[in-house]
């Protein structure tokens, strides 16, 4: 399954690197805390960690630590734009439940 980008995550991320000049990747992760239990984490990756798995998709690719995977897998990431609102969605298959803001669930 691994992690997906949507043609416009994909374009905001590589975009980014390149003004950023340095980094290999996007970081993914969840670690606990949120209002529903896991928040996402989102950070821009200039090495690799041990046990790290890389998934690339449109030319960019996705960092996933070993323990945020079970709850990461089949993910697709999305950037969107609505009114004056900007930033990433995660469609989480894992997600049983997520709170209003989209940025913490539970799986």
């Amino acid at each position: 399954m691994g992690i997906s980008l949507t043609p416009s995550a994909a374009e905001h991320v590589s975009r980014f690197l390149e003004n950023r000049g340095k980094g290999i990747g996007l970081r993914l992760g969840v670690r606990t805390s949120g209002c529903s239990g896991m928040a996402y984490v989102l950070e821009f990756a200039d090495e690799l960690q041990e046990g790290d798995r890389v998934f690339e998709d449109k030319g960019v690719k996705v960092i996933v630590d070993p323990k945020s995977l079970i709850y990461l897998e089949g993910t697709e990431l999305d950037y969107t734009r609505e009114g004056l609102n900007e930033g990433f969605k995660f469609n989480n298959p894992n997600a049983r439940n997520e709170c209003g803001c989209g940025e913490s669930f539970t799986a």
